[in-house]
């Protein structure tokens, strides 16, 4: 053997041999791999502290299942009890509403049983009256005459209301009476002294004013005058058709 030779084989025994130098071998792993490992790394711990935080609470006497269940079952009483609060004000208010009807209707009812009491005396007055001149001198003598002629001040400023009941009591009387009826109101003014006559001229037709019947007639009225003015006394004449002269008068002071 050369020594070339010699010197070749020396140098493979010093590579490939015991005193050969040692070789570590590496597995190569893609990058995108090593990051989801340590995702998964990371989502382990997240999931490991959430129930280690969890089952410290548990342990500390604190559910959070528990308490949402009880917080959810709290929301819904809550509902319940707000509904119910809205039925129970529903409820009142149509109490309300026909309490308050009823109360109308009690109110109005006894207005108009005042008002029917007040008709119901006054034609007992009136059929008083009639039996009472019926039976006197003036049914003979065949007179027409007044009768509980009032004026009254109205609701309106200025506003008179008036009443007077009329009798015509003849023994036989094949006709009815008929004419018209006048009144004549004195009163002052700003200091003066003033007349006034109803109805006007221009109203001498009004059919408040006219009169027809044949033994009685009740007459009721108004009549205005400025809410300044005071009124002294009102005259009621009765004519009948025809005449110049009144068939009856009567004056009430106020």
């Amino acid at each position: 053997m050369s020594r070339s030779a010699a010197e070749r084989f020396w140098k493979l025994r010093q590579r490939f041999g015991i005193a050969a130098p040692r070789v570590a071998v590496h597995t190569h792993i893609p990058w995108y791999w090593r990051w989801v490992g340590v995702a998964v790394l990371i989502g382990v711990s997240a999931a490991s502290a959430a129930w280690i935080y969890d089952a410290g609470r548990r342990f500390a006497g604190f559910d959070r299942s528990e308490s949402e269940s009880e917080l959810s079952r709290l929301k819904s009483e809550l509902e319940a009890s707000r509904a119910e609060l809205e039925r129970v004000r529903a409820l009142a208010n149509a109490a309300d509403s026909r309490v308050s009807i009823e109360r109308t209707a009690q109110q109005k009812l006894a207005q108009q049983i005042r008002v029917l009491e007040q008709e119901n005396a006054r034609v007992r007055e009136e059929l008083a009256t009639l039996e009472s001149m019926l039976s006197s001198d003036a049914r003979a003598n065949n007179l027409l005459s007044i009768y509980r002629f009032k004026v009254e001040p109205d609701l309106l400023p200025g506003e008179y209301r008036y009443r007077l009941l009329l009798l015509a009591p003849g023994v036989k009387r094949e006709h009815d009476f008929t004419g018209r009826l006048e009144l004549v109101v004195s009163l002052t003014e700003e200091g003066r002294s003033v007349m006034m006559k109803f109805p006007e001229e221009a109203d001498a037709g009004a059919g408040a004013f006219r009169l027809s019947f044949k033994y009685f007639r009740r007459v009721e009225g108004t009549f205005r005058v400025s809410p300044k003015a005071r009124v002294e006394n009102v005259q009621v004449r009765v004519y009948e058709a025809g005449a110049t002269q009144p068939r009856a008068t009567q004056t009430v002071a106020l």
